[in-house]
C-alpha cells in the first residue's frame, strides 16, 4: 500500500512539473518555428544590367511594403521570437554593420539607470556570452567580437525593461566571443563607420506568404513574385522596355522554361499599361478629347480617361484599335498581344486560370473587399476603365479592358476584360472605335 503522504507528494510534484514541461515544449516549438521562418534574401541582376540599385517589396498576403537598396539583405523574420516567447517588451536595438563580419557595434537607449544585463544567444537559444554593467539613463554602445557565421539574438534586461534584437554574422571566427562596453564611440563615428556596408532590412513574414519584388537598375525594372521557403538569391532579368516618349516600363516574366511544350514558353509582359503618345517610328498619335470626334474616327487615336492628365501615370492611356493596327504602338521589339498570346498566358498559370491571379491586391484602386485577388503572376492589372464607341468614359475603378491585336471582323476586334464582379477574364469582340488599355508582349 502506498502511503498517502507519498502519493500526495508525487501528485504535487507532477502538477508542478507539468506547467514547466509545457512551457519548455512551447518554447522549443516556437524557437523551431522561428528557425523555419527566418530567411535571408539577397539580390542580383542579369540581362541589360548586372547591378540592382533598389528593390521594392510587397507582401501580397499581409499587405505590407518595404523599400531597400539592392545591395542590402532582406531578412524575412517570423512573427515569433525569443522576446515573444518570454513575454518581454521589445525595444529598439541598432546593429552596425548588419550583417557583420569580424565585429559589430550595438546601440540602444536605456530609459532608466540601473544594473543592465546584455546576453547573446544563437538561433537555437543557447547563451553564447553575457555581461553585466551599471549603466546610466541614455544611449549606450557595445562592441561584439568573435562571432561565427549565423543568426544571433541579443537580449537586454534592466530594472523591468527588456529589449531584444537580431543580427547576422557572415564571419568565420571561432575566437572567444566578447561583448565590450564602448562609452567613447560617438553617433557621428557610428554613421561614418556604417557607410558603404550592406545592411539587413527586416520584414515580417509567415511561411507561405507571397512576395512581389520589384528590382530597379537605372531605367530598367523587373517584377518577380515568390513564396520563399529558404534563404536564397533572387535574380532580376532586366530587359529594356522604353517607348518613344521616353517612358520606361516594368516587366514581368510569366511561365516556365521547363519542358518542350512551346505553348507554355516563358512570356515577357509589360507589368503596367502603355502610355505612349507616339508610335515607335516617332509619329505622333492624335489625342482626341471630344466625344463626337472620337465616335466618328477611323484612324489611330488615344485619349486619357476623363481627359484628366492625372490618370495617365497610373492607368496609362486608352487607344482605339486603329492605333493597335499600326503594328508600331509598342516599343521596338515588343507587340500588342494576340488572341493566341493570351491563351498561352492562360496555360502558363498553374491551376485554374482566373483574373484574381492578374489583379493588383488591396483596395487602393480596385473596390473593396478585393479579398480574392492574389496578383500571383505580378501582372498587376488595374481598373483603368474604357471609352465607348460613342465617346463616353466608363468604369474606371471597376474594370480594365485590354486590346488584342487580333481582328474579329471588319468593325470589331478581340479584347480581354478584367472586372471586379467576375473571377474570370472576359473574352469579347468589341467595336474598333472603343478606347482600351494596352499591354505589350516581348517579341
Amino acid at each position: 500500500m502506498v502511503p498517502i503522504i507519498n502519493l500526495f507528494m508525487k501528485t504535487t510534484l507532477q502538477n508542478s512539473i507539468r506547467p514547466a514541461f509545457s512551457f519548455l515544449v512551447l518554447l522549443i516549438f516556437k524557437m523551431l518555428n522561428l528557425q523555419g521562418q527566418d530567411y535571408l534574401i539577397s539580390f542580383a541582376g542579369t540581362g541589360a544590367s548586372t547591378s540592382v540599385d533598389s528593390v521594392k517589396i510587397e507582401n501580397l498576403t499581409q499587405g505590407t511594403k518595404l523599400k531597400m537598396k539592392g545591395s542590402d539583405i532582406l531578412h524575412l523574420m517570423g512573427t515569433t521570437g525569443i522576446e515573444t516567447i518570454l513575454g518581454d517588451e521589445t525595444g529598439n536595438i541598432t546593429f552596425y554593420p548588419n550583417p557583420m563580419k569580424d565585429q559589430a557595434r550595438m546601440q540602444f537607449v536605456l530609459p532608466e539607470p540601473g544594473e543592465t544585463s546584455v546576453t547573446l544567444f544563437d538561433i537555437s537559444g543557447r547563451k553564447i556570452a553575457q555581461t553585466r554593467d551599471l549603466l546610466s539613463r541614455g544611449e549606450h554602445i557595445y562592441g561584439i567580437k568573435g562571432i561565427k557565421e549565423g543568426l544571433y539574438i541579443v537580449g537586454i534586461s534592466s530594472r523591468g525593461y527588456s529589449y531584444s534584437g537580431r543580427f547576422i554574422s557572415s564571419g568565420s571566427q571561432s575566437a572567444v566571443v566578447k561583448i565590450i562596453y564602448e562609452n567613447t564611440l560617438t553617433l557621428q563615428e557610428k554613421q561614418s563607420d556604417s557607410k558603404g556596408t550592406n545592411e539587413e532590412k527586416v520584414m515580417q513574414y509567415i511561411t507561405g506568404d507571397r512576395l512581389l519584388l520589384k528590382g530597379i537598375s537605372t531605367i530598367h525594372s523587373t517584377i518577380v513574385t515568390d513564396v520563399p521557403a529558404a534563404s536564397k538569391t533572387i535574380t532580376f532579368n532586366f530587359i529594356p522596355c522604353t517607348d518613344k516618349d521616353g517612358n520606361n516600363y516594368s516587366i514581368v516574366q510569366i511561365g516556365s522554361a521547363k519542358g518542350s511544350d512551346d505553348s507554355k514558353a516563358v512570356q515577357t509582359w509589360m507589368a503596367e499599361n502603355l502610355k505612349t503618345t507616339k508610335i515607335n517610328d516617332g509619329t505622333p498619335i492624335d489625342n482626341i478629347t471630344d466625344a463626337s470626334a472620337w465616335s466618328s474616327l477611323y484612324t489611330p487615336a488615344y485619349c486619357i480617361y476623363d481627359n484628366n492628365s492625372a490618370n495617365k501615370n497610373l492607368y496609362g492611356v486608352l487607344y482605339n484599335w486603329y492605333a493597335v493596327q499600326t503594328g508600331k504602338l509598342c516599343p521596338s521589339g515588343w507587340h500588342v498581344f494576340t488572341d493566341d498570346d493570351w491563351k498561352t498566358l492562360e496555360k502558363n498559370i498553374p491551376g485554374d486560370f482566373d483574373a484574381n491571379r492578374l489583379k493588383e491586391t488591396g483596395t487602393a484602386h480596385w473596390p473593396a473587399p478585393n479579398s480574392s485577388s492574389t496578383n500571383a503572376t505580378g501582372f498587376t492589372a488595374l481598373p483603368g476603365g474604357h471609352r465607348t464607341n460613342l465617346g463616353s468614359f466608363l468604369a474606371k475603378g471597376s474594370n480594365g479592358q485590354f486590346w488584342s491585336s487580333t481582328e474579329y471582323s471588319y468593325t470589331n476586334a478581340w479584347n480581354r476584360g478584367i472586372t471586379y464582379e467576375f473571377s474570370e477574364v472576359l473574352r469579347k469582340d468589341n467595336s474598333k472605335i472603343c478606347g482600351y488599355s494596352v499591354r505589350c508582349l516581348k517579341d
